[in-house]
């Protein structure tokens, strides 16, 4: 008989929790048929600031639209240059070309799999306007030298922070950390929305203004359109359900650490890579890969068990179709492509079980005994 599927993701369970708190939320906008830039929306935009220690927040559509806004907020465009890395969803470098700059990639840590400071400085041209540190699956980056360096040189810093709700660094939340940051809530993310959303946060009054317009089709004053914007707005019926679960995200956030905590303690001494939590970061694990030397053979075993695994991100951007002519070839990252070659996810939220959590880990195991 074959074995309980175990699901990469369950977002049933964190549902069927909040249900009726849920439906009493939805039930407000319906009530109040403010369905587009209503109080919710205000409510919420207040809550997740406070949340993030940010000054200022901006709902939009997406974290695409968030990391595309933000950009634009400070004046990025074509001829303009942004740095980031190549071990990220291909939005993060979207947002980047849809402004017309030009992306530059730096290769990242092998122990965090996160931007390596020590390269930036290579990297920076008198084109560079911009700095995307990506907090990627659910830690942040090493911010501080990040921010002296961009202090020294006149550069932006944008958080990529679609992946680190509630993740901080040296006891401040991702979101604070640079001069904006952005959001996604997609269903799946720690903090997740019933369909598509995102957020800006910032502490520049100017910034959340020139956001707020731009999501609203650049009405800076109503009827009256300075310049081309766009409809990126964040509907009031995601804001309403991401206030309810808003106020169980750090619960939820505690049982990725526990789940993490359990795999990591599981998998010692064997030869995968696995997440390091840095002294004085608090990670989230949105996301819990492993570094496999054999990646078939583990995708194999996790299958045949009926075990749910994912791939974050199997290709990095720099050998992307719609990035070619980046004239980046394989092994000019060779850190990120390692890691991205042989990375596999398990599953990971918060109502991950301690049995299920062993079942894998002894399903890790078997494969690097055998192999």
């Amino acid at each position: 008989m074959m074995a309980r599927k175990i699901p990469f993701i369950d977002l049933q369970t964190s549902t069927r929790e909040i249900r009726k708190e849920i439906d009493d939320a939805v039930g407000r906008v319906f009530d109040s048929t403010a369905f587009i830039l209503g109080p919710e929306l205000e409510s919420f935009e207040s809550e997740f600031a406070k949340y993030c220690e940010a000054p200022y927040c901006a709902g939009v559509h997406s974290g695409t639209a968030a990391l595309h806004l933000a950009l634009l907020c400070y004046g990025i465009g074509p001829g303009d240059e942004v740095i980031t890395v190549p071990n990220t969803f291909i939005a993060t470098i979207e947002a980047i070309a849809m402004t017309g700059a030009r992306p530059v990639l730096v290769d990242v840590r092998g122990d965090t799999a996160l931007i390596d400071v020590e390269k930036l400085s290579a990297a920076i041209t008198p084109r560079t306007k911009a700095i995307i540190p990506v907090h990627l699956f659910g830690q942040t980056c090493d911010m501080d030298p990040l921010m002296e360096l961009a202090k020294r040189r006149g550069i932006v810093v944008i958080e990529d922070a679609c992946q680190a709700h509630g993740a901080a660094y040296k006891g401040r939340r991702a979101g604070s950390l640079g001069h904006a940051a952005a959001f996604s809530f997609y269903p799946s993310k720690n903090l997740g929305a019933f369909g598509e959303g995102g957020a800006i946060t910032t502490g520049d009054p100017k910034v959340l203004e020139k956001a707020k317009a731009l999501r609203h089709h650049a009405q800076f004053t109503r009827n009256v359109h300075r310049e081309l914007g766009f409809n990126y707005r964040l509907d009031s019926l995601q804001a309403a359900i991401l206030r309810v679960k808003l106020g169980r995200l750090d619960g939820w956030n505690e049982k990725r650490r526990t789940a993490a905590k359990r795999y990591i303690d599981n998998l010692k001494g064997t030869r995968f890579w696995l997440p390091v939590e840095v002294a004085g970061c608090r990670h989230v694990y949105h996301l819990f890969p492993i570094g496999c030397p054999d990646k078939n053979a583990v995708t194999k075993a996790l299958t045949d068990a009926n075990i749910g695994w994912g791939e974050h991100y199997p290709i990095p951007a720099h050998l992307q179709p719609a990035f070619s002519h980046l004239g980046k070839a394989e092994g000019s990252y060779p850190v990120a492509e390692k890691l991205m070659r042989e990375g596999v996810s398990l599953p990971m939220f918060p109502g991950l079980e301690s049995p299920d959590v062993d079942r894998v880990s002894e399903v890790l195991r078997e494969v690097d005994r055998s192999v």
